[in-house]
């Protein structure tokens, strides 16, 4: 399947937000259609990097990176997502890819949080050389745990 990673628009958002707000994990942190195209919204519009994928569907998958959002220093990875029925195609590590890239232009490191139960977000970064470096208890909800991965660019 053919994988294109584009600058996000603003076109992109509604459907991006519609299957985003679906995801077990969003829906877990509370995450409504109108939050969701809200922060796409001030992303954009503060100068954030927003990609997007278009595989088998348009708008198939995002990575939102904020460049100095990690220490005022180093880019953040804020969200990355694939949508659910095209997961494991390779989508998320084109997207991660094409951020690193990015951020190696600016800085030595990518840093990002992951819940401390999505296991198989742990999987994914730890296969893409990402090392858990700390944990925040609590700093989303009150009985999770965020745990602080970085990734050495240079």
């Amino acid at each position: 399947m053919p994988i294109t990673i584009r600058p996000m628009t603003t076109h992109d958002i509604p459907l991006l937000s519609a299957w985003l707000v679906k995801l077990p994990l969003m829906q877990r942190y509370g995450l409504t259609y109108e939050r969701a195209a809200s922060n796409f919204k001030i992303g954009m519009e503060r100068g954030d990097w927003l990609l997007t994928a278009d595989a088998a569907a348009a708008s198939a998958g995002f990575a939102w990176v904020i460049p100095r959002g990690a220490f005022g220093r180093s880019p953040y990875l804020r969200l990355i997502g694939v949508r659910a029925d095209l997961a494991s195609a390779g989508i998320g590590s084109r997207l991660l890819d094409a951020m690193e890239r990015k951020a190696a232009d600016v800085a030595d490191d990518l840093f990002l949080l992951v819940s401390d139960f999505n296991e198989s977000g742990q999987r994914f970064y730890r296969r893409q050389g990402y090392e858990q470096v700390g944990a925040i208890p609590g700093f989303v909800l009150p009985d999770v745990s965020e745990l602080m991965f970085r990734k050495r660019l240079k």
